[in-house]
């Protein structure tokens, strides 16, 4: 049924009686969202009865568990770049999103997530799986809003799809109440540019790039640090171009890594806690450090107290909140990163720094020695991460989207894993969500299917999502999981030797029988005890055909080194 009605500019828009429910999902289809993740219950019912019609549109993708579904959600939205779409019922389904949804706000990650609430007129009343995840959702959203009348739910979604997206992008959250979903309105929709008040670009200020270039252009030992930032502004090609320009060294934070190819020559490495020896502890020697869309979080810093003092700092940042949040920028230049690198691009003087970037090429000599070789070519019967790392490099030769989950395994695939391609490590950064790693990796092969996706997880984060094996196999996505598993809560296990005299409290994993659980999944999978069979046994989990697991057993007592210890300089990074 067809009706008219007349806008503010007196133009007739053809708008069409339907239930807010069918609303939601022809806006998801306007949108061009073509996968969302979730778990139906009863009052989302008349949203997923809804999409029953457009199974051929939009793919759902049926998690195990709402976290599950969530950080599937995520990876998607990385290696995509547009809005991941979740779907849960009221109650423990939308409590069982905030882990994700404060993963994503942090990381920065845009995501629409669709909540069902119970009818209006029960609001309050404590009645069966109410809950208030407006309250609860609000400090780790970017947005969140509370539908109970169908007429709202063309304007809030195209707010949310455009909140999410823009600007620093983020995690918004819509609940809408059951009646909302039957009730029938006249609808129409028209994807939103613009909302007052809320400026998602901050204007450039032209005086800031020319100080900003100026600083660069008189600097004897400049450093870069360029964080995630510059691949949510799609600004890859022009950064490489300022640092090749200025002759740069440049350091990446984790969810930076992959925005330079990991084998430029001004690919200087890691950043942080576990980064490389050159660029933490020439931190505290440049003269100017250039940060880009970073956020100087506490494990890149260090004691802050101790942090780049006799440098003069210039941050580019697009979120004005971070600017001074942590480190006192001394330019800073407000703007999306594509823009202001551009802008920068013209007043930078062409430079090499030969001799300041040899202090980074010796420093990485001696890493190479004291702990590169070390865990690549171990001497000991037992294998190591790093060693597996290094073979699946061998055989991707850059290519592969990696995910990893958190832990000494993240830590060990971010310092060796090749990447000749942005947008292909995804890890969870800030929040260091455990669990994160299976589901983001499907999300993440959804999202690239052409590409290799390979999910590396310890024993205790696998176990945190392992349901969502059924997800993999019944979505016959071809995901490679392999499982490093040393027996242990390996980073805490660290720390605990290091810092708390060995006494490993509650930090041992009696674990199940990973091949037989997996098995029970039908997904063909393969152990790993040996050294001799580790290649062979790669190969062939690279090469199989749709999804596989592969488990190594890697040294229990291993620790990831270079490290800063908790309270230390970045200056004071430990070796051994």
């Amino acid at each position: 049924m067809e009706s008219q009605i007349v806008t503010k500019q007196n133009k007739k828009i053809n708008t069409e009686l339907i239930k807010g429910a069918e609303a939601v999902v022809k806006i998801l289809i306007e949108e061009q969202v073509e996968v969302a993740f979730g778990y139906p219950g009863g009052a989302i019912m008349p949203i997923y009865d809804a999409l029953y019609d457009e199974q051929d549109r939009i793919q759902h993708v049926l998690a195990r568990h709402e976290q599950g579904a969530i950080h599937a959600a995520q990876g998607f939205a990385r290696v995509t770049t547009k809005p991941g779409v979740c779907l849960a019922t009221s109650g423990p389904g939308a409590t069982n999103l905030i882990t994700g949804l404060a993963d994503a706000q942090i990381d920065s990650t845009p995501l629409v997530c669709i909540t069902g609430q119970v009818p209006s007129s029960l609001l309050g009343s404590d009645a069966f799986q109410e809950t208030d995840v407006i309250g609860i959702s609000m400090p780790v959203t970017k947005w969140n809003y509370q539908i109970t009348d169908a007429n709202e739910i063309p304007e809030v979604l195209a707010k949310a799809f455009y909140i999410a997206s823009s600007g620093r992008p983020g995690p918004v959250l819509i609940d809408i109440t059951k009646d909302a979903q039957f009730q029938k309105f006249d609808y129409s929709y028209t994807c939103f540019k613009k909302i007052r008040s809320y400026v998602p670009k901050p204007e450039i200020d032209p005086s800031s790039i020319e100080k900003a270039a100026s600083a660069i252009n008189y600097a004897k030992r400049p450093l870069i640090l360029f964080g995630q930032g510059v691949i949510l502004a799609n600004a890859e090609k022009e950064f490489k171009k300022l640092i090749e320009k200025t002759g740069i060294p440049a350091a990446w934070t984790i969810l930076g890594l992959s925005a330079l190819e990991t084998d430029h020559p001004l690919n200087v490495g890691m950043l942080g806690m576990h980064g490389n020896y050159g660029p933490n502890l020439l931190t505290n020697e440049c003269d100017v450090l250039i940060a880009i869309g970073m956020r100087f979080d506490d494990r890149v810093t260090g004691n802050l107290s101790k942090y780049a003092k006799q440098a003069k700092v210039i941050h580019l940042e697009i979120d004005p909140a971070e600017i001074n949040k942590n480190v006192k920028a001394d330019i800073p230049v407000l703007g999306d990163a594509k823009e202001t690198i551009t802008h920068l691009l013209k007043l930078v003087k062409p430079s090499s720094h030969e001799s300041w970037l040899q202090r980074f090429i010796d420093c990485a000599k001696i890493e190479q020695e004291k702990v590169i070789d070390k865990e690549l070519n171990p001497d000991s019967e037992t294998l190591s991460m790093g060693e597996v790392i290094n073979i699946i490099n061998k055989h991707t030769q850059g290519d592969a989207i990696i995910v990893s989950d958190v832990g000494q395994h993240q830590m060990v695939t971010c310092r060796y894993s090749k990447f000749s391609k942005s947008k292909s490590n995804i890890t969870s950064g800030g929040l260091g969500t455990m669990g994160f790693g299976l589901p983001a990796a499907l999300g993440a092969k959804l999202g690239a299917p052409d590409r290799t996706v390979i999910a590396v997880i310890g024993d205790g984060g696998f176990q945190m999502t392992i349901q969502e094996l059924a997800t993999i196999y019944q979505t016959k996505a071809k995901v490679k999981v392999l499982l490093l598993n040393n027996e242990f809560l390996g980073m805490v296990r660290q720390w605990q030797q290091l810092f708390f005299e060995k006494r490993y409290s509650s930090t041992e994993m009696i674990n199940p029988d990973f091949q037989t659980i997996v098995k029970g999944y039908y997904i063909p999978t393969k152990k790993v005890t040996e050294r001799d069979k580790l290649e062979k046994a790669i190969e062939e989990f690279l090469n199989f055909d749709g999804a596989y697991f592969l488990e190594v057993m890697v040294g229990k007592e291993n620790n990831v080194f270079p490290m800063v210890p908790s309270g230390a300089g970045v200056s004071e990074i430990r070796l051994e």
